[in-house]
């Protein structure tokens, strides 16, 4: 991880989130970061197997029982949530989720017509 982490700052690349998930032969890092294409090229210059995914961000209030009602609606929708997770939002009272599902346009559709705010790089990175 500190090699990673040193590569993408030589580079000028801030980490704006981060989770990491390992298995007895590897682990998985996924890195929120500005400019994707940058990150994937330094890294894997630097010998790292890299891909990038496409997410969907959203804006939870951060009140008891706000992921719940997304949860809700995504389940209720049939949406299958292949991983997730959050990270501090820069404003105050919102919690920021990142999932990764099958259908991106779908489950935007859905969480909009829900009144669910998705949320763009631009909200998470500067």
């Amino acid at each position: 991880m500190s090699g990673i982490a040193e590569v993408l700052a030589d580079s000028g690349i801030d980490i704006r989130a981060l989770t990491i998930a390992d298995t007895t032969d590897f682990g998985i890092l996924r890195l929120i970061v500005k400019d994707a294409e940058k990150a994937k090229k330094v890294l894997q210059s630097s010998g790292y197997v890299v891909s990038i995914n496409q997410v969907i961000g959203i804006e939870v209030q951060d009140i008891v029982g706000g992921l719940a009602k997304v949860l809700r609606i995504l389940d209720d929708a049939q949406v299958n949530i292949e991983y997730m997770y959050d990270f501090l939002a820069i404003k105050e009272d919102k919690a920021y989720i990142i999932i990764r599902v099958e259908n991106n346009v779908k489950t935007t559709e859905i969480l909009t017509h829900n009144g669910i705010r998705c949320i763009s790089n631009d909200d998470i990175v500067f």
